[in-house]
């Protein structure tokens, strides 16, 4: 293959395209809030699904930790707006009906919801042959409101980034063809990460308990759980400031592996993956040694960066402002 530069959008998905979709539908239905209120108590909903993973968990017939990335993506989205997490449900599309890989599903499905801390409440199964090749897993989490997230981010305060395990459920459809296209198999072994498929599968890291622990001890004022489109998801707390990662966590091998080969820019490489960072919090800059007394008891955290006047996320080092 020759050396031109790989993208998300070369790969087949546009994030821009994705974000005019997204306020399409938004401005179609009315959104007005992401919070409602019952009997006193404002809920949240979030919904989410693991993408095109499920591929690499196909082609390696290892279905035990998909369940894990549904639950880690709702509960830790939950967070972001203040909630704790309490319940799921899960929907599973199959091509066609297959006990052992549902069987393997719902061990990942128990084992993220026991992390978690939350209970499955239900879910639902479809089968649909004209519709699905293999299979697809999504689900939706209620949680309740007990921060005020994001509020009173402004220039000064810490940025604490918390370590991801890996890629986590996002970027695979560019982190497949990156490897496919040179002519690796996700069975094939590389120095540095072993098995690709392997490396590929490791679940989603799931922040309940340390989020939790955070929230009873120091004011945060904003968290960012870095999904799809990377950085751009921490300029999503507040327009009016510029979020300055000066010291980024170093990211996991695997990434260093398909920017190589896929010739993939540092600025394409942070606007579509984690990077290492799975979440960031914002906490005022006198409370982050207590923030990272609390974080690194459980992973790896540091003070990333801080919050500056200006727009947008930056990574000076890098030359990268997103």
């Amino acid at each position: 293959m020759d050396m031109d530069e790989f993208t998300y959008a070369r790969a087949g998905v546009n994030i821009d395209a994705e974000d005019k979709v997204v306020e399409t539908i938004l401005h179609g239905v009315g959104f007005s809030k992401d919070r409602v209120e019952c009997n006193g108590m404002r809920m949240v909903l979030c919904t989410d699904g693991v993408g095109s993973k499920v591929l690499v968990a196909n082609e390696m017939k290892k279905w035990n930790t998909i369940g894990i990335d549904c639950i880690a993506m709702n509960v830790n989205d939950a967070l972001v707006m203040g909630a704790r997490p309490l319940a799921f449900v899960d929907y599973l599309a199959m091509e066609r009906m297959d006990v052992n890989l549902a069987r393997e599903i719902a061990k990942g499905l128990k084992r993220g919801a026991d992390e978690a801390g939350i209970i499955i409440t239900g879910g639902e199964t479809a089968t649909l042959p004209d519709v699905i090749r293999g299979f697809d897993l999504a689900g939706t989490c209620l949680g309740v409101v007990e921060r005020e997230l994001p509020h009173d981010i402004r220039p000064g305060d810490a940025i604490i980034g918390i370590e991801s395990s890996g890629i986590h459920s996002n970027g695979y459809t560019l982190a497949r063809k990156v490897f496919t296209e040179n002519g690796y198999s996700f069975h094939d072994e590389m120095d540095e990460i072993g098995v690709i498929g392997t490396a590929l599968l490791e679940p989603t890291r799931i922040y309940v308990k340390e989020i939790l622990e955070l929230w009873q001890h120091v004011d945060v004022k904003g968290i960012a759980h870095i999904t799809g489109s990377g950085l751009r998801k921490i300029a999503r707390l507040s327009k009016d400031v510029c979020f300055t990662i000066d010291k980024p966590l170093q990211p996991q091998p695997i990434f260093r592996i398909i920017q190589k080969l896929g010739n993939v820019s540092d600025s394409e490489m942070y606007r579509t993956f984690n990077m290492g960072m799975g979440m960031a919090v914002i906490v005022a800059k006198e409370y982050a040694e207590d923030a990272l007394d609390i974080l690194t008891r459980y992973h790896t955290a540091q003070v990333v960066g801080n919050v500056r006047e200006g727009s947008g996320v930056e990574i000076p080092s890098l030359g990268i402002h997103i």
